[in-house]
Formats: C-alpha cells, sequence, structure tokens
C-alpha cells in the first residue's frame, strides 16, 4: 500500500498557522474534504443524507426511495435510485470530543456513485480528495465495487475510515465485516466502536476511544438527534476492554506517547488516543471502523465526529505533486498566501449557468474575476464567477482559499484534468487516469433535423465523462458511442432525450468483416463502349494471390512490351483498389492479397482512362471469384481476470462465444485467462462476466487479427449483408 510522503498531524497547539489567510471563514486546519465511496445499495447517499441533517445543511432527512435526497439530483438518479454522478456538498460540525471540540469545522463531502458503470466519477473525485468515508454493508461485507473503491483510494494515497452500515437488517455481523476488510482488502482495520446488539436488537454503540456508551431511544428521539451518554452497560464491560486493548496494542505502532504508556502500563487518555488514532489513519496504514444504521439514524453523529478527529486536513497530507515545463518534479504547497494552482477535475453543463468546472485549490487564493493560465493551451481563462456546490444548488462566493472544493464559471476550453495556475507558476499537476471504454453501440438520429442536435449533444457529454468515446466508424460510416457499460450508455442516451431533447435510434455496431482468397486465379476484364462516336476501350489481365497477414492489398505492374500503355497503368491500379472495397463474397472490404498486371490490350482511339479502370475492376471482381475466396472475422484478445471460484465458469462461457483460450495464469489469488474470442460474440460480454461472477471478475479486450469464419455462419452473414445498404 502506497502512503504520503509527509505527514505533519496538526493538533490543538497548532491552530494559528502561517498557511491561512486572515480572512478565510475556516482555518486549513478545520477543513475535511472526504468522500463517501462504496458498493451499489451499500447506503452512501443515505449516510450522506443524515450527515447533511445532523449538521444543519438540510431541515428535513431526504429518502432514497422517495426520490427526495439532496445529492441524487438528476431524473435519472430518481427514478433508478442510485448514484450517477458525484454531487459536491459543504457542511459543518462540531466533534462532541477530541482535541477540535468546541470547534466548527467545514465538512466538503462528495458522495460518489456505486455502480461499476460510474467508475470514473469515483476515480477523479478520489484524485481530489484528502480522506474518505469507505461505507460497508453489515450483512454483505465487502463486495465487488468496494475493492475497487478501495484500489483508487490506494491510488491516490487517500486515508479512509469504515462504516459499517445497515447493522439493522437481518444477518449483520460487525466483526465479520471488519474481518472482510482485512482479508479481501488487507486493511489495518479496527473497532473505534462497537455495537450494542444487531438487526432489531441493534440499540447502541460503545466508544471504545472515550469507554462510554451511546444509547439510542427510538421511542423518545425519533431522529436519534441526542442519544443518552452512560456508562459502558455491564454486559459489554468484557468485550469493551478486550476490543480496546486491541485498539491501543494496534495504535501504539503509530505513536510513541501511546506507546510509552501501554509498555509501562499507564492509562491512556482519550485525547491521547485520538491523536494516535489520527496519526496512525494519516498514514494509510490503519482504518478505524464504525457501525451503525443510516437509515435508522444510529450512529452518523459520531461518524462525522471520527471524520473530524481522525481524517486529515489539507495540510496534513503530501502536497500535490506535478511537473513544470522541463519535466522537473514541482509541488503544489498548501498556502493562501502562495502563488495559485489547482486542478478542474470534473465538467458538467448547468442549464441555467452553463458551463460549470469543478476545480481543487491546492494552493493559492483564487478570486472572482481572476484570469487562470491552462499550460495545457498556454492560453489565460478568466473566471466569471465563483461557487459553492449544494448539490445542483449554487452558492455565489468571491474568493476561494487553498484546500477549497468550489465551481467556476466562465472558462471555456477547458477539459478534465487541466491544470489551472497562476502564469508565473510553472507546474501541470498530475490528472486523474480514467479506464478505457469496453462496449459500445450504433446511434444515429431520428431525422436530419436531429442531426445537428446529436452532433452538439455527443460533443457536451464527451467533454463531461471521460470514459465516454465517439467515433465514425471508417468501414460502416456508423456513428459508435463507446462506454464502461450497457448502463453507462442508456444513461446517457436518456440525457441525449430529456437535456437536449435528441431522438435516436440505438443498436449494437455492425462487424466490418474481412475478405481475402486461398489460392491463385486469373482473371479478365474488358470495358468495351460503341455509342456512334468516339467509344471505351480497356482490356487488362491479373493474377491474384494471397498475401502475407496484415499486408492489404498489394498492386504489381507485369507489363512489358506495351500491352498497356503507362498513362493507364494508373488508372489499372486505380481501378483494382476501389473493386477491393467491395469483394465478392459478402461484399465487404478485401484483405491479404497480391495482384499482378500481367496482360491486356488497348485501341489508339477508344482507350481511356476511365476505360482501364472500369476494366481493372471488373478483371479484379472475375479473377478473385475463381481464387477460392472467404469471409473473415476479426478476433480479439480477451484477457479475463477474475477469482479462483469462478474460473470454471468464465472459461465454459468462453467456450459458448467459439473462444480459444490461450494461456491461463494464478496470481495471489486471482485466475487471468488469455483467450481469442470473434468480435461478433464479445456484445455485452463484459456485462454478463460481471453477472457471472457477482461483479467481482474484469475484462480487456483488444483487436488482435482476422480468421475465416464458419461456414455454419457464412450463409447467415451473407443474407444479412445483402440487406445491408452497400459500403463504401
Amino acid at each position: 500500500m502506497s502512503e504520503p510522503t509527509k505527514i505533519a498531524v496538526v493538533t490543538d497547539k497548532d491552530k494559528a498557522t502561517s498557511a491561512n489567510a486572515k480572512e478565510r471563514p475556516f482555518l486549513l486546519e478545520w477543513t475535511r474534504n472526504i468522500g463517501i465511496a462504496a458498493h451499489i445499495d451499500a447506503g452512501k447517499t443515505t449516510t450522506t443524507e443524515r450527515i447533511l441533517f445532523y449538521s444543519g445543511a438540510v431541515h428535513k432527512m431526504g429518502e432514497v426511495h422517495e426520490g427526495t435526497t439532496v445529492t441524487d439530483w438528476m431524473e435519472q438518479e430518481r427514478e433508478r435510485g442510485i448514484t450517477i454522478t458525484a454531487a459536491a456538498i459543504s457542511c459543518a460540525w462540531n466533534a462532541f470530543f477530541g482535541p477540535w471540540k468546541g470547534i466548527k469545522q467545514r465538512v466538503n463531502i462528495i458522495d460518489t456513485p456505486g455502480h461499476v458503470d460510474f467508475t470514473a466519477e469515483v476515480e477523479r473525485s478520489m484524485r481530489v480528495l484528502d480522506g474518505a468515508v469507505a461505507v460497508f454493508d453489515a450483512v454483505a461485507g465487502v463486495q465487488p465495487q468496494s475493492e475497487t473503491v478501495w484500489r483508487q483510494a490506494n491510488k491516490y494515497s487517500v486515508p479512509r475510515i469504515a462504516f459499517i452500515n445497515k447493522m439493522d437488517r437481518v444477518g449483520a455481523n460487525f466483526h465479520r465485516a471488519i474481518d472482510d476488510i482485512r482479508t479481501k482488502l488487507k486493511g489495518n482495520a479496527h473497532a473505534l466502536y462497537l455495537p450494542m446488539g444487531a438487526e432489531d436488537n441493534f440499540v447502541g454503540l460503545i466508544d471504545l476511544v472515550q469507554d462510554l456508551a451511546y444509547i439510542f431511544e427510538d421511542t423518545k428521539d425519533e431522529f436519534g438527534l441526542v442519544p443518552v451518554t452512560a456508562p459502558v452497560p455491564a454486559e459489554y464491560v468484557s468485550e469493551a476492554k478486550q476490543y480496546r486493548e486491541r485498539l491501543i496494542e494496534s495504535i501504539s505502532d503509530f505513536d510513541d506517547v501511546v506507546a510509552e504508556k501501554y509498555l509501562n502500563g499507564e492509562k491512556i487518555s482519550a485525547n491521547d488516543l485520538t491523536l494516535a488514532v489520527r496519526k496512525a489513519t494519516i498514514s494509510m496504514k490503519f482504518c478505524g471502523v464504525i457501525p451503525g444504521s443510516a437509515f435508522k439514524k444510529k450512529g452518523v453523529q459520531r461518524l462525522l465526529d471520527c471524520v473530524v478527529n481522525y481524517l486529515p486536513s489539507p495540510i496534513d497530507v503530501a502536497a500535490a505533486k506535478g511537473q513544470d515545463s522541463g519535466g522537473k518534479e514541482v509541488e503544489a504547497i498548501v498556502n493562501d498566501k502562495g502563488m495559485l494552482a489547482g486542478l478542474a477535475f470534473k465538467l458538467w453543463t448547468d442549464p441555467f449557468v452553463g458551463k460549470l468546472v469543478f476545480y481543487r485549490v491546492y494552493t493559492g487564493t483564487l478570486n472572482k474575476g481572476a484570469s487562470l493560465y491552462n499550460p495545457r493551451t498556454c492560453r489565460s481563462e478568466r473566471v466569471s464567477r465563483l461557487v459553492l456546490m449544494r448539490a445542483m444548488d449554487r452558492e455565489e462566493i468571491d474568493k476561494a482559499y487553498s484546500g477549497d472544493i468550489c465551481a467556476l464559471v466562465g472558462v471555456k476550453n477547458v477539459i478534465t484534468g487541466d491544470t489551472l495556475c497562476d502564469k508565473d507558476f510553472d507546474i501541470r499537476l498530475e490528472p486523474p487516469s480514467f479506464p478505457e471504454p469496453v462496449i459500445g453501440m450504433s446511434i444515429e438520429p431520428n431525422s436530419k433535423g436531429d442531426q445537428e442536435k446529436l452532433s452538439i449533444a455527443l460533443q457536451r457529454l464527451v467533454a463531461e465523462d471521460p470514459t465516454l468515446r465517439v467515433k465514425t466508424d471508417q468501414d460502416t460510416g456508423q456513428t459508435i458511442l463507446a462506454g464502461m457499460g450497457e448502463l453507462h450508455l442508456e444513461i446517457i442516451v436518456d440525457r441525449m432525450r430529456r437535456e437536449f431533447k435528441v431522438e435516436a435510434m440505438i443498436g449494437k455496431p455492425q462487424i466490418a468483416y474481412r475478405e481475402t482468397v486461398t489460392s491463385e486465379a486469373q482473371g479478365e476484364g474488358k470495358f468495351i463502349r460503341q455509342s456512334g462516336g468516339k467509344g471505351q476501350y480497356g482490356h487488362v489481365v491479373v493474377k491474384i494471390e494471397p498475401n502475407e497477414k496484415k499486408k492489404g492489398v498489394e498492386v504489381i505492374s507485369e507489363i512489358v512490351g506495351g500491352a498497356i500503355p503507362k498513362e493507364f497503368i494508373k488508372p489499372v491500379t486505380d481501378g483494382i483498389l476501389e473493386g477491393a472495397n467491395n469483394g465478392v463474397v459478402a461484399g465487404y472490404p478485401v484483405v491479404d492479397v497480391k495482384i499482378r498486371i500481367i496482360d491486356g490490350s488497348f485501341h489508339e482511339v477508344d482507350s481511356s482512362e476511365l476505360a482501364f479502370k472500369m476494366a481493372g475492376i471488373f478483371a479484379f471482381k472475375e479473377s478473385m471469384k475463381v481464387a477460392r475466396p472467404i469471409l473473415l472475422e476479426p478476433i480479439m484478445d480477451a484477457e479475463v481476470t477474475t477469482p479462483e471460484e469462478y474460473q470454471g465458469d468464465l472459461m465454459g462461457d468462453i467456450n459458448r462465444r467459439r473462444g480459444q483460450i490461450q494461456v491461463m495464469e494464478n496470481k495471489n489469488g486471482a485466475c487471468i485467462i488469455t483467450a481469442h474470442v470473434p468480435l461478433e460474440m464479445l456484445f455485452g460480454y463484459v456485462t454478463d462476466i460481471r453477472s457471472l461472477s457477482k461483479g467481482r471478475a474484469s475484462a480487456s479486450i483488444t483487436p488482435s487479427h482476422f480468421e475465416q469464419i464458419p461456414n455454419l455462419l457464412l450463409a447467415k452473414i451473407i443474407e444479412t449483408s445483402s440487406k445491408a445498404p452497400a459500403r463504401t
């Protein structure tokens, strides 16, 4: 596991730091930028809603099942009950205990999607966060997308705490969930709180740091606003003592004060233990765990205490790194008074204000109306407005300080991952990286009137979403839309219809088959026309033969003695190449053939370039018909990574898809299968293997080569192609 290169844990004695501007409303030490991340349906959005309610940011709790949540504001999110786009929102919290007790802290939250199709939203959020809350289902434990977001947090060195949600569900098991984190995620997870009961009997939490209990009285306090604070009940004293000992023992490795007191048998205060847990968490080598039930309004306030007490502020983590124009490493050290540098990590089109650029300020202070320099374009952009985002609502501000996450209005030529900085600050921050699209479909407007609207919609959507790609297939002429999964593309099409009023037809892309020959043959082409005046005459004889793979179409002139004049050789060649665009089997382009022009004849008056071009086309077609032509299909290299327990199912699935397994190896408990699979059989493949492996398998698919199509499928393809428009 990677770790920050610099750890500077801030205590209450360090509040007056020179990095803070005098006028900033929240000191850097009192700022937390966190993300809520987890597998789909683990309860991220419900947890976020409870945080907003308890912190006073909203006055009524939203519910996912009612479509009333603040952070799931898109129509598609509320209809489906899932998070699609990462929403940023701010609140404030005064911790119940710890070094910051009595000090209101600014907590900037990004609620991220759980569905694997929208993993890019998690990726770019993790890039700009200082800490994260990983939410787990108390019944399911670590789920497939939990593994993905954990890896993303590791990738960007984001310290985290874990919230074991849904402790009220039948089958909830807090300790089993912690074991899951240790075994499946290799996380050094330890309980900071213990649950009092589970399922219907989940009534409170035991705070291992403070050695006290919080008891929820549902009948007296419906919203869990003021849980009863009490000594640890007698029946839990032994368990609490055991797990507090384990916590102290694990924390001793990170803090000398706690280690010394532990070894000497001295009493360790809650304050000492709090600072030690904070130091361990920021080191990336420890993960504190809190049980709770966001839906039943239990434990979320204690989660907020842990966010403030244990997750880092912007000055606790390593400085953001970048490169100058010469490739030398440069740091953006957090300081309100330094030169400005920040990262544009997300673009969004707002129906009222236009293009919004989500921006993390790493160093310096950004003023409304200022100009920001973009090293990628070497141009400056003026910020007309600065806003703090509250999901889809906006709060106008005049300044943004180091560590802030805000949105810029007015900047135009910006893409995700751009550095925006002072012109005198030579730095390009490392952008987030995104996975390649894994599935595509064709998309065509319903009418000519929709063509321009479709183009504008696709342009804007691609600018917003780095995992969305649009291209025109040169072989079929189709517009191909590629993304991370079928749900991803379904949402994009729905957004085009609702936001851009574009109606379009969608379908899977046509497969670009190829044709070639398997033997030598000779063909003759004549183009003779007489219409009273000057006629047309062209006569060509060619020989066709198989060529080496990936050589394409080669045309060689072997004319001697002037059988065809030199000025007509090029038109003959052009005719042969044009003929090769549409083969004789099913009209697909021809590849890997060699054509020799061996003979012909001409007429002194009637021969022309057009006549010899047509003769070249006819000669090519004639020779190919008798050279035993075949149809080729594209074969893809599929590399599938899966836990070993799903190996047999996935191998059987590859065989059903006419695939040929090439290599199989085991690495660290995962099986990697490399196979050659026809492209025709791979539509929806990634979705299918996720289903077969309960979401835990992944696949990388790249073009490999072409192979002859089986005779059983040939007739069907020829019939289909005969109904399709001619290919040019």
